[in-house]
């Protein structure tokens, strides 16, 4: 058995305008309709015995994580919070010694939650070989059987046999450009670094000793004075931020002497650009990818994504379209890795574009901004079932809710009451307040703020189910 570390912290920002810094691509239901690439990471081990995963996240993501993790069926997921992230070396750490408090010494299965994999049955049969290699006291990584020459990913070369089914590692090749690409596949030996990797606990922390100890140290003590938190284990935070950034690739891999390489061929992507999806998308007679409400004519080799309203195209080939609410990408097929250009612009800008959706998710439910002008802001707000608000006030912005669907009971000032259905109330500016969700169905309601200042920030919490302190 082993305890899978799910990896869920980066921000996708190639995959933009879906995945943005505060709902990014793990956390989106980008090959799937019904499921996130992290629901998904998690559910393509079913049919394998493992233990709870132990889920490695960004304190911002917290929520999302939590949520979706609650909605797999008989998972009970252990989630780490980073401070800030360090790369894939600490968050390793922190897992490998959050796992030593339930085993003496567990196999760990580390998988970017990010991932799309298409032959499962042949993935859970690498998982099998590299099992007996990581009983061996082997830290296995798995290296994707290449198809053609991509230059986006990094390569594996593989030395001598070290079983049937495994090769020792040689080394770790960076990015390589099309002629590189090229040679590696045509002279076979060498292999898409996946990212993904199994071990034992105890072996790895032992390796992180000898070839990164500050790595190590800077681990140890965040876990020691880690505090649990709702369904959070919140790491500390000073020994963490002082932790180098290194990836398992270069602090423990091309150190050691027992990495070996287990070739995989399993329809896998890393799902790091649009055009990924496109490779791995059922296209229709046009060669055309088309997710949504869309309408080609004289349209082929491209990716057509409509999110909200109709997207129509007339006579072009090889592009990338993505609607969302409130941002549309166009570009070439051949220029998505340079998506990340476009978010940074719209950082440099100080626009919001790139940081989260007109929809925002919230541990209480969700709320979307429909509407906006100079001193008033309309918003629709979703409460999930026996969800609350935190008590709270504004300085700058009355409310007025109008429930549209459900029961609100709303804390106004000294006095709560229901509203319901048709029924709206008003909160002063400066008024302590809370609205919450009593009954079984979601709470509708339409929020309309009006004042000086609207922003999110303009919020004094006095209680809060979800322990926020702001935001």
């Amino acid at each position: 058995m082993f305890y899978p570390v799910i990896l869920a912290g980066g921000s996708g920002s190639r995959l933009w305008p879906q995945s943005r810094h505060l709902n990014p691509k793990q956390f989106l239901p980008l090959v799937d309709p019904e499921v996130s690439m992290l629901q998904s990471t998690v559910g393509r081990l079913t049919g394998y015995t493992f233990g709870a995963p132990i889920v490695i996240c960004n304190e911002e993501h917290r929520f999302l994580a939590a949520e979706q993790l609650r909605h797999l069926k008989g998972i009970h997921a252990h989630i780490l919070l980073e401070p800030e992230g360090r790369n894939t070396a600490p968050a390793v750490a922190l897992a490998a010694l959050h796992a030593l408090e339930f085993e003496d010494d567990p196999t760990l299965l580390v998988l970017p939650a990010d991932h799309f994999i298409g032959d499962v049955s042949a993935f859970h049969s690498s998982l099998a070989d590299a099992e007996r290699l990581a009983d061996n006291g082997k830290l296995v990584t798995f290296g994707i059987v290449p198809t053609y020459a991509e230059t986006g990913y990094g390569y594996l070369k593989s030395g001598e046999p070290s079983t049937n089914s495994s090769y020792l590692l040689d080394q770790f090749v960076e990015k390589p450009d099309r002629q590189h690409a090229e040679e590696f596949v045509s002279k076979g030996g060498y292999y898409w670094n996946s990212g993904m990797f199994m071990f034992k606990a105890r072996r790895y922390l032992a390796e992180l000793d000898v070839h990164a100890p500050a790595i190590a140290s800077a681990c140890r003590a965040s876990m020691a004075s880690a505090r649990k938190d709702l369904d959070f284990v919140r790491v500390g935070v000073d020994a963490f931020v002082g932790c180098k950034s290194d990836s398992i690739d270069y602090a423990v891999m091309e150190h050691t002497q027992d990495a070996v390489v287990l070739p995989l061929k399993a329809g896998w992507s890393d799902i790091g650009s649009w055009s990924a999806l496109w490779d791995i998308g059922e296209k229709d007679s046009a060669n055309n990818v088309v997710v949504g409400d869309v309408v080609t004519e004289a349209s082929k080799n491209s990716y057509i994504s409509a999110n909200h309203r109709l997207v129509a195209t007339l006579g072009v080939d090889n592009l990338i379209i993505v609607e969302t609410k409130d941002a549309v990408l166009v570009a070439q097929k051949d220029c998505v890795q340079d998506v990340k250009r476009i978010v940074a612009q719209l950082e440099e800008k100080g626009r919001q574009e790139h940081l989260e959706h007109r929809e925002v998710y919230r541990p209480w439910g969700v709320y979307d901004s429909i509407d906006q002008g100079p001193r008033y802001q309309v918003k629709r707000i979703t409460v999930n079932p026996g969800a609350k608000l935190s008590v709270q006030k504004h300085h700058h912005r009355a409310e007025h809710w109008i429930v549209v669907s459900g029961t609100a009971q709303v804390t106004n000032g000294e006095d709560t009451y229901l509203v319901t259905e048709n029924q709206s109330t008003y909160i002063p500016i400066g008024q302590i307040h809370a609205l919450e969700n009593p009954g079984v169905i979601p709470l509708e309601l339409i929020e309309v703020q009006s004042g000086s200042y609207l922003g999110e920030d303009d919020i004094v919490r006095f209680e809060d189910k979800y322990g926020r302190v702001k935001g």
